[in-house]
């Protein structure tokens, strides 16, 4: 059963999303609120997997209330919602600790669809949103290649398919090794990179031309 706790500012929108979840086998939103006052009290009290969260709140907004999440509770994904309006919040999403980008006018069953592919480890994007994210990163300043960051071959290799998008379970098929060995290697190239996040590492990875 996958937990998802909402944080949407539209009523409607809101209540749409969670009579979708809860009427769907396998799925069960546990918390549907309008802003993130509460923030950490919201989620202490409904315990989620997966946070279904929308970028424009008023208040703390979802960018910070990624940023306070993913410190307190790291083992949480989620999943951002976003009219894309703004090309600067969704980069800083990225950077916040977010794992997927989801447009509004998602149809329902692709809704669902992300939210199952988060919690296995994927890190799903809305087609629009993929392609302006890619352009954003692209478009910032290149570093130069670093030397130092001393990840292995492996290493290398579950980052390259972390900026793929792939879920643990396809990094262990595609490698041949098990998902515990995979989040192994995630926490050394975390620890090595000095991120936080997938989102982070994916964004150091391109910007640093590691992959």
């Amino acid at each position: 059963m996958i937990k998802v706790t909402i944080f949407e500012d539209n009523q409607s929108l809101r209540i749409g999303l969670y009579q979708l979840i809860n009427g769907t086998d396998g799925y069960v939103c546990v918390g549907a609120f309008e802003n993130c006052s509460q923030l950490l009290k919201n989620i202490k009290d409904t315990s989620p997997d997966i946070v279904l969260m929308d970028i424009e709140m008023p208040g703390v907004n979802g960018i910070e209330a990624v940023g306070i999440l993913k410190k307190k509770h790291p083992e949480i994904r989620i999943l951002m919602q976003t009219i894309f309006q703004d090309n600067d919040k969704i980069f800083q999403s990225i950077l916040a600790g977010a794992e997927g980008y989801i447009l509004k006018n998602t149809s329902p069953a692709r809704m669902l669809e992300a939210i199952k592919e988060i919690y296995e480890g994927g890190a799903p994007m809305s087609p629009s949103v993929a392609t302006k994210v890619l352009k954003m990163i692209y478009n910032q300043p290149a570093a130069p290649i670093k030397n130092d960051f001393h990840l292995t071959d492996r290493e290398i290799g579950v980052l390259h398919c972390l900026v793929k998008g792939m879920s643990y379970k396809l990094i262990g098929d595609d490698l041949q090794i098990s998902i515990d060995t995979v989040r192994a290697h995630i926490r050394n190239i975390y620890d090595k990179l000095h991120v936080n996040s997938k989102g982070e590492a994916i964004v150091k990875a391109l910007k640093d031309n590691i992959v």
